[in-house]
């Protein structure tokens, strides 16, 4: 099969994984894990499975000149973007955090103008303007809290600094996977992302009352350390050695159909007017801002 179609097809099942996760994630949260917490079980599970995995391919070293840039993207990837993430999802609602996060094309762009001196057409620059409007809008006008979210605008606002830090995170990580193996990034990228999380997170890790987790908790926590993490980063640098940064992002389109969808059939989360029009808004924004892409953009593709 090409290998551009199985990139696609990579990018699709992670979009898939992540829609599922807003659900998954917040079902767990905070009654049997505080975020920040998650977090260290997110990426030290991750980093051991990928570990495992390095066992079983050949062995690559790392560039001491590319190292800062290892570190920059645990910070963007699996630091930031992740705790800002989680701490929102934790006080906002599943569909918000699917909407809002479908940000990161718009981010992709403006980042690639300011750090790759890419051209900014009109087109995109409305597409931004609209984009962003949408997510402001859930972020000022949704209600303050309900029974399951405890600060919604503000847990929106987090959403958006975690799209921001992963649209980074796409860009400076795009020259290391046209460089090292996806298995050898990631095993190095998340044994960083550990040694930085762990004295922000460990507190709350601690806090864990492991024996007493039900089976309804360990499988969603599995299922965000094994599909949320490890499959998801592993089919996203995949995708990334075959498309451009702004290529996939834009797949990031299918999290809210998805996200929407679940949880409204598991009646974790409700659809409303305000989310309807944000959505809509964040949707043309991204679908403007992802049409004609640059010629360099294509040159990557």
């Amino acid at each position: 099969m090409d290998k551009r179609i199985l990139a696609i097809l990579a990018a699709i099942g992670a979009s898939t994984i992540y829609g599922i996760n807003h659900t998954v994630a917040k079902g767990v949260m905070p009654t049997y894990i505080e975020p920040f917490g998650f977090i260290l079980l997110r990426v030290t599970g991750a980093a051991v499975l990928f570990w495992l995995v390095s066992f079983f391919t050949p062995w690559e070293k790392i560039e001491r000149k590319d190292w800062p840039r290892l570190v920059a993207c645990a910070l963007f990837g699996m630091v930031i973007n992740m705790l800002f993430f989680f701490k929102g999802l934790n006080m906002s609602t599943p569909i918000n955090s699917s909407v809002i996060t479908t940000l990161s094309p718009v981010m992709v762009i403006i980042l690639s103008a300011f750090l790759l001196k890419e051209r900014i057409t009109l087109l995109k620059i409305t597409g931004i303007i609209i984009g962003l409007a949408g997510a402001l809008f859930l972020v000022f006008f949704s209600k303050s809290s309900n029974q399951t979210a405890s600060n919604i605008p503000l847990g929106n606002l987090f959403f958006i600094v975690n799209a921001l830090s992963f649209g980074v995170y796409l860009i400076i990580v795009k020259p290391l996977a046209k460089k090292y193996d996806t298995i050898t990034l990631m095993k190095w990228i998340f044994s960083i992302a550990v040694i930085i999380n762990l004295p922000i997170t460990f507190s709350e890790f601690q806090a864990v009352e492991w024996e007493s987790l039900s089976f309804d908790a360990v499988w969603k926590m599995s299922f965000v350390v094994i599909g949320t993490t490890f499959f998801t980063y592993l089919l996203n640098l995949y995708a990334l050695k075959y498309l451009s940064a702004s290529t996939l992002s834009a797949f990031i389109y299918l999290q809210p159909l998805i996200a929407i969808f679940y949880s409204i059939t598991t009646g974790v989360d409700t659809l409303n007017t305000i989310k309807v029009v944000a959505a809509i808004l964040v949707f043309v924004g991204v679908y403007m801002v992802s049409k004609n892409p640059t010629t360099k953009v294509q040159k990557d593709q």
